[in-house]
């Protein structure tokens, strides 16, 4: 049935690795069952309803990749769009939770429109292709970062960012980052000696680790800071809570929303989901050899469509924005290839509605060093950028993607950069020829969003 279903043999892989993929791609994004109900509920919304609409929008999503796309991405609630609606449309602006549900409702029926009508696929066509690797290698040193400041190895400093001081608080942060330390260098030998599920072995080691150590007594639980207690025990999920969020969107009184500043919430969903998504599966596929010799990704648009669906149905059901998690990238390392990656991690979140105690138990310490790999086999993708003085019209905006995205933390205003300086720079030197008539669109676009947005 799996071979039928999603072509295994066609793609070389097995039924065996694709399910491992899955589950560590699921082991991977387990951590936005945690983080997701905090940030929203800093918007007022009820942390247990949250929970169920997030994993029931990741399942739905994740599906729909696996069957319309047969791709190995997953998709939840995305990072930084949840923390846009908390804390800046709820908070800054100032509107009630239920109207930035709307407007994430609004924006992905706009994107289901976008995706059928293969609007969202010509932009993706029209990036060239060393703008994608350099995608791959920017999300690379992304996901790196974001894995440093998980494992609590980078905080802040008066250098803005620097290495932990192990000893101050070692039985909390310290010790976190040094399980942290042993995870990487434990996953790092298990890849080398090209262990099967190697990032998923590393994860669930890593963890062990971190139980052995509140048994003995080196980590200490302290909730109020953040650092909860690794042995995960089972509570019965209150299904009745996802009454509270489920169709909130639609009981709105339009009468008290300024319609302007709400078409300028509308957009900036629409924007920044727009471009982490396309940036998510470039660089994804990108690194997998998924793309073929013109840089194109096959079946772009029904993956497109999957993660517009599950906007939507997010938005419904009581979540921000679902989009295409770009640690997938963690499943693909591990093999994944095919959508039977994808639909065991769909499973896997639905499943955990009913052991949400025991996955949110997974600390941040044990997926990080499974970032900070991935992040290392993104970046070897560099080398298959020119760097020759020919070709510097190209590279120059490469670098500057590449950079923008940790530096800036963020996926999109690394596109933004890389099309904007790649489209000036090829105008000026007289290479028109390289510039597709869709990256001229984009270009003012982008710089339009830096003046207005």
């Amino acid at each position: 049935m799996f071979e039928k279903l999603f072509r295994l043999k066609e793609n070389k892989t097995t039924a065996k690795t694709e399910i491992a993929a899955g589950i560590t791609t699921f082991m991977t994004m387990a951590y936005i069952l945690a983080v997701n109900p905090s940030v929203l509920g800093a918007a007022g919304m009820d942390s247990t309803a949250v929970l169920l609409a997030t994993c029931i929008a990741s399942f739905l999503g994740t599906f729909c990749m696996a069957l319309m796309a047969n791709l190995p991405f997953a998709l939840s609630a995305g990072m930084g769009l949840n923390a846009y609606m908390a804390y800046t449309v709820c908070g800054v602006m100032g509107y009630p939770w239920q109207v930035a549900l709307l407007a994430v409702f609004i924006e992905g029926i706009v994107f289901i429109i976008l995706s059928l009508t293969r609007v969202r696929e010509a932009i993706f066509n029209a990036i060239p292709l060393s703008l994608k690797k350099a995608v791959s290698v920017g999300i690379g040193l992304y996901i790196a970062f974001i894995g440093l400041q998980n494992a609590k190895l980078s905080v802040d400093s008066a250098t803005l960012v620097s290495l932990v001081n192990f000893r101050e608080h070692f039985h909390t942060t310290g010790i976190c980052a040094m399980l942290a330390v042993i995870g990487i260098i434990l996953m790092a030998l298990l890849y080398i000696k090209k262990v099967p599920g190697s990032i998923l072995i590393g994860i669930i080691a890593t963890w062990l680790l971190g139980i052995i150590c509140e048994l003995c007594g080196l980590y200490t639980v302290d909730a109020e800071n953040g650092f909860y207690s690794l042995i995960p025990k089972f509570r019965v999920t209150d299904f009745s809570k996802l009454g509270e969020t489920f169709g909130q969107c639609f009981k709105v009184d339009f009468n008290k929303i300024g319609i302007f500043n709400f078409i300028v919430v509308i957009f900036s969903f629409l924007f920044v989901d727009l471009f982490d998504t396309l940036g998510t599966l470039i660089g994804v596929a990108a690194k997998s050899g998924m793309l073929d010799k013109e840089g194109k990704l096959p079946r772009i648009r029904q993956a497109l469509t999957a993660d517009a669906v599950a906007t939507t149905a997010g938005a419904v059901l009581g979540t921000s924005t679902t989009s295409t998690f770009v640690e997938s990238s963690a499943g693909v390392a591990a093999g994944g290839r095919t959508g039977l990656t994808s639909m065991t991690t769909s499973i896997l979140f639905l499943l955990s509605m009913f052991f949400a105690s025991v996955f949110t138990a997974i600390p941040a310490f044990a997926t990080a060093p499974a970032l900070i790999i991935v992040g290392f086999l993104m970046f070897s993708t560099i080398t298959e950028i020119k760097f020759t003085e020919d070709e510097y019209t190209s590279a120059i905006p490469a670098y500057l993607c590449i950079i923008a995205m940790p530096l800036f933390y963020s996926i999109s205003e690394g596109i933004s950069i890389g099309v904007i300086s790649y489209v000036i720079l090829n105008l000026v030197c007289g290479k028109r020829k390289q510039i597709n008539p869709i990256m001229y669109i984009l270009a003012v676009l982008f710089i339009l969003k830096y003046v207005f947005l």
